[in-house]
């Protein structure tokens, strides 16, 4: 959900973390590893609140436009183009609620299948099938015009 870097290594690490500190008060309800998945998705959704607000604060403050930056240098022009690219699909599924937005990056990202999606997320398949049709739905006018690459 956040792309390889330093903030995925913490976020998996907080991941870990909190599951050690709660293993004492975990019933069993839920499979460990929808456990687990569930507290990387939330850790992962405040890191990209977080990322949304320091980038917000930072073109605010900044007198130097980016774009105006990235396109002096070599290849500028395209990596600013992927990086708008990146920056709209990951608002666009920042604007998701978190079951829709599980199953989007489950079945998108993680490359899972239905079946896989919904054990994971101990749901029906066609659970996950409804929440993904939705998502997409709210997903569509967000993309429009957006190249596959």
């Amino acid at each position: 959900m956040l792309g390889p870097g330093d903030e995925a290594d913490d976020v998996g690490q907080e991941t870990f973390v909190r599951f050690f500190n709660a293993l004492r008060s975990f019933r069993g309800d839920a499979a460990l590893q929808t456990y687990l998945v569930r507290i990387a998705m939330n850790l992962s959704l405040n890191a990209l609140r977080r990322r949304r607000w320091q980038i917000a604060r930072f073109l605010r403050h900044d007198s130097a436009p980016a774009s105006a930056l990235a396109l002096s240098e070599p290849g500028g022009q395209a990596a600013l183009e992927g990086a708008e690219r990146t920056a709209r699909v990951q608002e666009a599924l920042a604007s998701l609620d978190e079951k829709h937005r599980a199953v989007v990056v489950l079945r998108f990202f993680n490359e899972l299948s239905t079946r896989e999606t919904a054990e994971l997320l101990g749901i029906p398949e066609g659970t996950v099938m409804s929440r993904l049709k939705r998502a997409l739905e709210k997903l569509r006018p967000l993309l429009g015009g957006l190249e596959e690459v």
